[in-house]
């Protein structure tokens, strides 16, 4: 089908779909380059709608990257909805890029954003709309080579049939060196008048630090079905992939696509904060983004200045896992306010830590009280709270609720999780006592205006936490626990949300699911299993007949305690955080016992002896690990 043609057809089709403005490309800052004269081709596909997609801010640091090169391209793909999905399949239309309506077929390279495993099955669903082998060892030399990166790769065995070469850590770098290597070899192939060789290509990659072959390991397993051995077929491969990490954050994109339609996000993200160093037991991103780095505040304020410029937006968010944590938050928050003040700018700084949410930060934050203050205690109970390292006093937490009503915010939104390690019913009641003490002084100080919005999630084990070995609640004690809570919120100030059980159990198994578990995926999708993290869209019995049908048990992965010394699926994939470090932050959990944050001290987690080259040349305010027991880990480890 030539272009015209394609064109042709995709203006029928989308007469009959909602939202078409998803699907034609063409948005204000979009990148079009001439395809004949660039040689790397890029698919960058994020595998859910448009809505969602086109805000991530990993996806746009890539597309700038790749664009400013000047033999390379980058287009973007997102997952259709299911009516644009049944129009293409009814009208032969394969999945392609917006930017010049080329088939994914015809890319060199197609690079997935998997933030989170409920987007496995889409992603099996775009390369069978694109016409691509599901699995990699289907995949001829016409073929694209597939990579994939994001938080969930970080065990990357569930896809591992379906992924060429997996990027570990983080891609500002590593894209360009996987780029170089493909220009290296389509110039070459060409010389000597050959076409390009998928295989020679894959094994290129696998040679670059923090990316991950699967086809060059082997996995053998007990009788119990753990974990015997991982082992490499080829002497030239290595046994343990460190991820990459980016010792100095470059300049953050400002040149955001503007979308179409309206999107979850219609704003400017500027990362001010990378990695975090308070040791939440739970937290997956903050193992996996260690060490913390800051960008400066004449960075970020010019990149603001820029982005606005180029946008228009009138919402800019400062992303960090723990915002108010960044050193000089004041200054920066005085520095945006000097800088905007006259345009009327929405600013959100998302996860603020309670302990650090200061009067003064509240007072230079007044201006943002329309949107609610949001604060994420994560357990209610103080044992609990020493138990997952977020440890605050109730008092502490009580007169920081009462300074934020003081200022005249009438929202205050909490965010809590059940199913903790040791968590007892008792435990949360404690949530619901919070939640009535909190609406309780909100009252006092500005009557009936006072609102309370309560999120509780389910806490799902993640590999590379400390938490890795420990069982996830069963359904009975999940619905057991929402119950409670539901009783006992009914004041009309207070809204309760939670999430389904059966998203919490999709989450589990895929989280610390093993190579066997491609095959439950690939079935799962088979049957119709798609847009698993939407909660209408989730079809749970298709998972289950998929364990059935691949003789696996779900229970293996989500309510087994692991033992001490088992080899994990992931064992070959590190963060640079030890699995010693985290056993013991593990230990001192089921002691009550907490840590402090690593900013003041070292514990010895093994980010520094991993990164010691790069902490050597880049010294200065931008690493955030202290001098104290730096030889201490680099000997001890």
């Amino acid at each position: 089908m030539d272009r015209n043609e394609f064109d042709r057809k995709l203006d029928q089709i989308l007469l009959k779909v909602v939202k078409p403005g998803r699907y034609v490309g063409g948005e204000y800052n979009s990148i079009q380059k001439e395809w004949s004269l660039n040689q790397v081709k890029t698919a960058l596909v994020f595998p859910d709608i448009y809505d969602i997609g086109i805000s991530n801010v990993g996806l746009k640091i890539l597309y700038d990257i790749i664009n400013e090169r000047d033999d390379s391209l980058a287009e973007r793909a997102y997952a259709p909805w299911r009516d644009m999905e049944e129009q293409m399949r009814q009208n032969s239309i394969p999945m392609y890029s917006l930017e010049s309506h080329v088939p994914l077929n015809q890319f060199d390279l197609i690079g997935f954003s998997i933030p989170y495993e409920t987007l496995y099955t889409n992603t099996l669903n775009v390369l069978e709309l694109a016409g691509i082998p599901i699995r990699s060892s289907e995949r001829g030399d016409s073929d694209p080579i597939i990579i994939a990166g994001g938080h969930s790769t970080m065990n990357p065995e569930p896809m591992h049939a379906f992924i060429d070469a997996f990027v570990i850590g983080e891609g500002e770098e590593v894209i360009n060196e996987i780029i170089d290597q493909i220009k290296l070899h389509i110039n070459s192939q060409a010389e000597i008048g050959e076409r390009r060789n998928r295989t020679a290509i894959i094994q290129a990659l696998a040679r670059i630090k923090g990316i991950y072959v699967p086809q060059y390991y082997d996995i053998e397993y007990h009788e119990d079905q753990t974990v015997k051995k991982q082992t490499v077929k080829e002497s030239w491969v290595s046994p343990k992939i460190t991820k990459r990490m980016v010792p100095i954050l470059p300049p953050p994109p400002t040149k955001f696509i503007v979308p179409n339609i309206e999107a979850v996000h219609n704003r400017i993200s500027i990362e001010i904060m990378r990695g975090c160093t308070r040791g939440c037991r739970f937290c997956h991103a903050g193992i996996i983004n260690r060490p913390v780095r800051e960008r400066s505040i004449q960075q970020i304020v010019e990149s603001l200045d820029e982005a606005i410029k180029s946008t228009g937006f009138e919402e800019v968010a400062l992303l960090s896992l723990s915002s108010s944590d960044y050193t000089h938050i004041i200054d920066l928050v005085n520095a945006v306010n000097d800088r905007f003040g006259d345009k009327h700018l929405g600013v959100s700084l998302p996860s603020l830590r309670i302990e650090t949410v200061s009067v003064d930060l509240m007072d230079h934050l007044r201006d943002r009280r329309g949107t609610g203050f949001t604060l994420a205690p994560e357990a209610a109970s103080e044992r609990m709270r020493k138990t997952i390292n977020k440890y605050i006093p109730d008092e502490q937490l009580i007169e920081t609720v009462r300074e934020i009503y003081r200022r005249g915010w009438t929202t205050i939104k909490l965010y809590f999780m059940i199913g903790h390690p040791s968590e007892t019913l008792e435990d949360v009641q404690a949530i619901a006592n919070l939640c009535k003490r909190v609406i309780s002084e909100g009252r006092k100080l500005i009557g009936n205006r006072a609102r309370v919005n309560a999120g509780v999630s389910t806490f799902v084990p993640k590999p590379h936490t400390p938490f890795q070995w420990v069982s996830c609640d069963t359904p009975d004690q999940i619905r057991k626990k929402q119950d409670l809570l539901k009783s006992e919120l009914k004041d009309r100030n207070i809204k309760l949300s939670w999430t389904a059980v059966e998203d919490t159990m999709i989450e589990a198994f895929l989280s610390r699911g093993d190579r066997r578990l491609s095959e439950v995926i690939y079935s799962a999708w088979k049957k119709g299993a798609k847009f698993d993290a939407w909660q209408e869209e989730r079809k749970y019995g298709f998972w289950m007949e998929a364990f059935q049908e691949q003789g696996l048990d779900p229970e293996f992965y989500t309510h087994r305690q692991r033992n001490v010394d088992e080899i994990f699926p992931w064992e070959h994939i590190s963060p640079a955080v030890t699995k010693k470090f985290l056993f013991q932050d593990y230990s001192m959990s089921l002691n009550e016992q907490i840590r402090d944050d690593c900013r003041k001290q070292c514990y010895a987690c093994g980010i520094l002896p991993t990164f010691k080259e790069q902490r050597r040349q880049h010294k200065g305010d931008f690493w955030k690990c202290p001098e104290v027991g730096v030889k201490e880990v680099s000997h001890g480890l």
